[in-house]
């Protein structure tokens, strides 16, 4: 009997993660895990580091803190927009007010998850997935019918 059968394969999850605290990090890191994501991952905490890491490789999904002391969501925001990547951002905050959180979905944010609230984490970041899967279907299709 083979011993994988019957045993679900976790999906892998390459994360680009905006975070100053290991301990922070660590919480995300195993809130995904614990639903069901193998994540492989990249911490940064300023925008030279995010570019630096965004040159160098492919991402699922941008966890970012709202407020890091040299670098903020909407600053990460503005970098993940100039390289005009569609995948999930999320923000994963211990202090981010409604009308804020509100205001960066207007410009962009797919979502918004209290820290001490992480078991949101993995069913936000699944219907994000899901979304820009969704998404990037419907391109190849418009671009297949143009083209």
């Amino acid at each position: 009997m083979n011993g994988r059968r019957g045993r679900r394969m976790e999906p892998k999850l390459r994360l680009l993660m905006i975070e100053d605290m290991d301990s922070d990090a660590a919480l995300n890191i195993r809130a995904l895990e614990m639903a069901g994501y193998e994540v492989s991952y990249e911490i940064v905490s300023t925008s030279a580091e995010m570019r630096a890491a965004l040159d160098r490789g492919s991402y699922d999904l941008v966890l970012s803190d709202h407020n890091l002391p040299q670098f903020d969501s909407p600053a990460a925001l503005a970098i993940f927009q100039e390289r005009q990547l569609d995948i999930p951002f999320i923000i994963v905050s211990g202090a981010i007010g409604e009308e804020t959180a509100v205001s960066l979905m207007k410009a962009g944010v797919h979502d918004y998850v209290m820290k001490d609230n992480l078991a949101k984490l993995g069913p936000a970041v699944e219907r994000e997935l899901r979304d820009a899967e969704v998404r990037r279907r419907r391109k190849e299709s418009e671009e297949k019918t143009a083209g």
